[in-house]
C-alpha cells in the first residue's frame, strides 16, 4: 500500500512525462498492491487519459485514444469516459468545441449526469446540424416531387401549460417521430410539422391572478415547448409551427365561422349552463366535480343563458356512416357511435291530469321518447326533468316548496353527475298525474334529476321492470313495479331487460293486445296501433345535442359577429376585415355577471355596422378552445398563406392525415367535433376528402414508478393481508423484498406491502420530467425506453431502474461503433452466417410478440 502511494507521488512530480508512458508504471503498482488501492489508481489514470485526449488532434484522434487505453488495460468506464472527452474536443458543425449539455431551463436534475458514453455531445451535434441544415423541411407544393408517395403524420398538438411536457407527451410523438423517418428512408415526401393549441382558460386564470397578460404567458410557456421537444431530437418542420393564438391562424378559424352562419349551422339559443361565476365563465360538464369547477374547486349553478350553437346534429348521421371509411380500432368507433346514440323507437303523448290547485292547461301533453314501446302496459309512474317547461305548471301548490328546493339543488349539478348510474335516486313528487294512452292509467308525474331536459323531450315514461334506473328509484319511493316481459328463465329477477315476450300487455278494449308477442313483433305492433290513433309515432333520436360553442372569457378567438343597434339579430363582418383582433387590455377579471371581460372594453364593443354606417356592439363572448384543434391540420399543408385558408393544390396532395396520434381522453369531442368541421368544408368545396384522418392510434397512459405500501393499524402494528382499515404507510423500494409471492416490508417482515401505480400527479410528487431525464440519460434513451415500454395502446408504469437498462444498450452499440475498427469490405462467410442468424432470431421474437 505505502509503495503504490509513493508510486503515486512520484507520477505527480513527473506529470510533465507524456501519459502513455505512466500507464505501465501504474499497472505495475496495481499488480503489485492487488486491488486494496484500485479505486486510486483507476482515479489517476482517467486523469491521465484525460490529459492524453487532450494532447491528440486531427481525424486519428480516436484511433489513438482506443489504442491507449487498449494499452493501459483501462476498465469500461474509463475507457468510455475518454472516449467522450475525445469527441468532446472534436469540431461541431459549427467549427466550435462540443459543450457539455446544457440542462434546460426549469429542470430540476437532482441526479448526475450519466457517463455511459457521451450522449450530451452527439446529441447537441446532430441537433444542431438537423437545425442548421433543415434537414426535416418539407418543400412546397410548388417545389415538391409530387410523384412520390405521401405521407403525412400527425401529433395531436398540445396546450403549452406553464409546467412544461411531461414524460407521457413524448411517447406518442416518438412513435410518429420513428414512422415519419421511416417513411423519409423508403422515399415518401414526409410532412411532419409542429404547433401549439395555445388559447385557453388557464393563462387567464394565471393573468387573473397576476397581472400577466396570457399573450406573455403563452409565449413563454411556447418557447419551452419548442425547446423540450427540440432537446428530444424529433424531426418536425419547424417551419410550419402555428399556434391558435396567431391572429393569422385565427383570422381562418373566423373565416370557418362565417361559412356555419351563412349556412345556418351557427345559431344563438336560450339553454341551461354551468355558470362558474368565480371564475366568470361557462364551464363544459367535464369541467365540473361535485357541483363544483375543476379548476379552483369554485361553486357551479345551473342558469339559462343565450348562447352561441353549432348544429353538429344536422350531421350525426354522416358522422356515423364516415366511421366505415377510416381506420381506427372499434373501441374508439365505439365511443363516438354511442356518444352520438342513434335510436330507433316511439314519440308517446300522454295527456295531464292536474292536481289540485296545479295551473296546467286542461289540454296539456307530456311527450315522451322511447326505444321499448311494447313496455307501455309497464308505465307505472312518470319523471320530467327539473328543467321542464311544465313543471311550474304541473306542481301543485302543496308540492310547491318541496320541487322548488329540489330544482335548485339540482341546479348545482352537472349533467354528469345527475346520470352517474352509482347514485342514489333522489326525486319530488309534484302532485299531478299522466293518462297512459293505452290503458287510460292515470300514473302519478314525478320530478328527478337523472333526467336531462337537453335530452329527448326532458321527461320518460317509467318502466321499473324493465330498467334499472327506474327500478331504482322505484324501490327508493314505493311506487308499484309491474312485468310486462317474460324471460325464458322462470327465476329470473327484475328488472329484467333482454329479450322477452309480452304478458300483462293487454287492454280492456281489445285495442291492443300483445300478450305472447316476441319483443320485436310486440314494438311493430304497438308503434302502428299509436300512429292510426295518433297517441304517438316512429322517431328516430340522437343523444347527441347541438355543441354549446361560446365562452364567457377574453382569452379565445372573438366572434366575427356585430349587433346593430336596437337589434338581437346577428351579422357577420365582413371577411376583408379578418382578423378581428382581441383588444389589448389589462383588466381580465370577471364583472361577476354572466359576460366576458370584453364587453368592459367599450371601445371595442361599441363600432361601426358597415352596411348602413349605424352604430351597432360586438359580440363579447370567445369561443371555445375546440375552435383552434378543429382544423389545425389542415393550416399545417400551408401555413403562410395569407389569401386563402390552404391551397388546393396541397389540400388534395396531403390529405387526409396518414397517421393521427394522441391521447385516448380526445377519442370523443375532438374528434367529433373536428370531424363535423371538416364534413362542412367538404361541403364547401374546401377540401377533397370527407374524413380528416385516415388512421388513428390512441396512446396509452404513463403511470408514475410503483409505490410499495403497509397498511398501519390502529395499535401501530402492520397489517399481515395488506387489507383491512388503517393508515397506509409509502416505503422506500429498497426496504422492500419478495418472498415466494408475497412482498414485504424488511424492516417488519409479517407485514405485507402492496404495489400500487397511480396517475403521475404533483400532489403525490411522482411526476417525472423528461428534462432530468434528458439531462441525466440522453433523449434517445428516453425514446428508445418508452418504445420498448409496450404496445403504444396501452397503460405502462414508469421504472427509472428499466431506463438505466436501456443507457446501457446504448452504451454497447456506441462502444461496438467507436471501439472496433469498422470496415468497408465484404463481410466473411462466417460473419454472414452470423448476420442471418440474429436476423432470424430478431424475426422469431417479433412474430411472437404480434401473437
Amino acid at each position: 500500500m505505502a509503495f503504490s502511494m509513493q508510486g503515486l507521488s512520484c507520477l505527480h512530480e513527473n506529470s510533465s512525462r507524456t501519459a502513455l508512458s505512466h500507464f505501465a508504471v501504474l499497472n505495475a503498482l496495481q499488480h503489485n498492491c492487488g486491488m486494496h488501492c484500485r479505486p486510486a489508481i483507476d482515479a489517476y489514470r482517467r486523469q491521465l487519459l484525460y490529459r492524453h485526449a487532450q494532447s491528440i488532434s486531427g481525424c486519428a484522434r480516436r484511433r489513438k485514444v482506443v489504442q491507449a487505453l487498449d494499452k493501459a488495460q483501462c476498465t469500461r468506464h474509463t475507457r468510455t469516459v475518454c472516449h467522450a472527452q475525445a469527441i468532446a474536443a472534436e469540431p461541431t458543425v459549427t467549427g466550435q468545441p462540443q459543450q457539455e449539455a446544457t440542462p434546460i431551463p426549469g429542470s430540476k436534475h437532482s441526479l448526475g449526469q450519466s457517463s455511459a458514453y457521451p450522449f450530451g455531445q452527439l446529441e447537441a451535434k446532430w441537433q444542431s446540424y438537423w437545425s442548421k441544415h433543415k434537414t426535416f423541411r418539407t418543400p412546397g407544393i410548388e417545389e415538391l416531387d409530387k410523384s412520390k408517395p405521401k405521407f403525412y403524420a400527425l401529433d395531436m398538438f398540445p396546450y403549452p401549460s406553464g409546467s412544461g411536457l411531461h414524460v407521457g407527451h413524448p411517447e406518442g410523438y416518438t412513435a410518429t417521430d420513428i414512422m415519419a423517418r421511416y417513411k423519409r428512408m423508403t422515399g415518401h415526401n414526409v410532412l411532419h410539422p409542429m404547433g401549439w393549441d395555445a388559447f385557453g382558460l388557464p393563462a387567464e386564470t394565471y393573468a387573473i391572478q397576476t397581472g400577466t397578460h396570457p399573450a406573455d404567458t403563452t409565449s413563454k410557456n411556447i418557447d419551452r415547448f419548442r425547446q423540450q421537444l427540440q432537446a428530444l431530437g424529433f424531426s418536425y418542420d419547424w417551419d410550419r409551427e402555428i399556434a391558435t393564438t396567431d391572429p393569422e391562424f385565427y383570422k381562418w378559424t373566423q373565416w370557418i365561422f362565417i361559412q356555419l352562419f351563412n349556412k345556418g349551422l351557427a345559431y344563438q339559443a336560450e339553454v341551461p349552463v354551468n355558470w362558474c361565476p368565480a371564475l366568470g365563465t361557462v364551464l363544459a360538464n367535464e369541467e365540473i366535480i361535485d357541483g363544483k369547477s375543476e379548476r379552483g374547486d369554485h361553486p357551479v349553478e345551473r342558469m339559462p343563458m343565450k348562447q352561441w350553437m353549432l348544429r353538429i346534429t344536422q350531421y350525426a348521421d354522416r358522422l356515423l356512416e364516415d366511421l366505415d371509411d377510416v381506420d381506427w380500432s372499434d373501441s374508439i368507433k365505439d365511443m363516438q357511435r354511442n356518444w352520438i346514440g342513434r335510436s330507433q323507437g316511439a314519440q308517446v303523448s300522454f295527456r295531464v291530469q292536474a292536481g289540485e290547485g296545479a295551473t296546467v292547461p286542461s289540454d296539456a301533453e307530456l311527450e315522451v321518447y322511447t326505444t321499448r314501446p311494447d313496455t307501455l302496459f309497464g308505465v307505472t309512474y312518470m319523471v320530467v326533468a327539473p328543467e321542464h317547461p311544465l313543471l311550474s305548471q304541473i306542481t301543485t301548490p302543496d308540492q310547491q316548496a318541496e320541487v322548488d328546493a329540489y330544482v335548485q339543488r339540482a341546479g348545482g349539478m352537472s349533467d354528469l353527475e345527475r346520470t352517474e348510474l352509482q347514485k342514489s335516486k333522489t326525486g319530488m313528487f309534484t302532485g299531478s298525474y299522466a293518462v297512459n294512452p293505452v290503458n287510460q292509467e292515470a300514473v302519478p308525474v314525478w320530478v328527478a334529476d337523472y333526467v336531462l331536459g337537453s335530452y329527448g323531450s326532458g321527461a320518460i315514461m317509467a318502466v321499473p321492470a324493465h330498467d334499472f334506473r327506474d327500478y331504482e328509484f322505484a324501490q327508493e319511493f314505493g311506487l308499484p313495479v309491474r312485468q310486462v316481459v317474460q324471460s325464458p328463465s322462470s327465476d329470473q329477477e327484475l328488472p329484467y331487460t333482454g329479450e322477452g315476450v309480452a304478458m300483462n300487455s293487454c287492454s280492456e278494449s281489445g285495442e291492443v293486445h300483445l300478450d305472447g308477442l316476441p319483443q320485436q313483433e310486440a314494438q311493430q305492433h304497438m308503434l302502428a296501433w299509436l300512429q292510426q290513433t295518433g297517441r304517438g309515432r316512429q322517431q328516430v333520436n340522437y343523444k347527441l345535442r347541438d355543441w354549446l360553442f361560446a365562452r364567457q372569457r377574453y382569452w379565445g378567438e372573438p366572434f366575427p359577429i356585430i349587433f346593430p343597434e336596437g337589434s338581437q339579430e346577428a351579422k357577420a363582418v365582413q371577411e376583408d376585415e379578418l382578423p378581428l383582433t382581441l383588444p389589448s387590455t389589462q383588466d381580465f377579471k370577471p364583472s361577476g355577471r354572466p359576460e366576458s371581460p370584453l364587453a368592459k372594453i367599450t371601445d371595442w364593443v361599441q363600432t361601426t355596422d358597415p352596411a348602413t354606417g349605424g352604430p351597432a356592439r360586438r359580440e363579447t363572448c370567445t369561443m371555445p378552445q375546440w375552435a383552434g384543434s378543429c382544423w389545425y391540420y389542415l393550416r399545417f399543408i400551408d401555413p403562410t398563406n395569407s389569401q386563402r385558408m390552404l391551397d388546393a393544390e396541397a389540400e388534395k396532395y396531403w390529405m387526409p392525415v396518414d397517421l393521427y396520434v394522441g391521447g385516448a381522453e380526445h377519442a370523443v369531442l375532438h374528434l367529433l367535433y373536428a370531424r363535423f368541421w371538416h364534413k362542412v368544408l367538404y361541403d364547401l368545396g374546401m377540401v377533397s376528402h370527407k374524413e380528416p384522418f385516415q388512421q388513428l392510434v390512441s396512446q396509452g397512459m404513463i403511470l408514475g414508478e410503483l409505490e410499495y405500501v403497509a397498511m398501519q393499524q390502529s395499535d401501530g402494528s402492520y397489517s399481515q393481508d395488506g387489507q383491512g382499515q388503517g393508515t397506509p404507510v409509502r416505503l422506500d423500494p429498497a426496504e422492500v423484498e419478495k418472498k415466494g409471492d408475497r412482498l414485504v416490508w424488511s424492516k417488519h417482515p409479517d407485514a405485507q406491502v402492496t404495489a400500487q401505480k397511480h396517475k403521475m400527479s404533483k400532489s403525490r410528487g411522482n411526476v417525472v420530467n423528461p428534462d432530468d431525464v434528458v439531462y441525466r440519460y440522453g433523449a434517445d434513451s428516453l425514446r428508445l425506453y418508452e418504445m420498448f415500454l409496450g404496445p403504444l395502446q396501452d397503460t405502462k408504469v414508469w421504472s427509472t431502474n428499466n431506463i438505466e437498462g436501456v443507457h446501457r444498450f446504448l452504451a454497447r452499440v456506441y462502444r461496438l461503433i467507436t471501439e472496433q475498427p469498422v470496415s468497408a469490405s465484404a463481410p466473411s462467410q462466417p460473419q454472414l452466417r452470423l448476420l442471418h442468424a440474429t436476423i432470424k432470431k430478431v424475426l422469431v421474437a417479433q412474430m411472437q410478440l404480434a401473437v
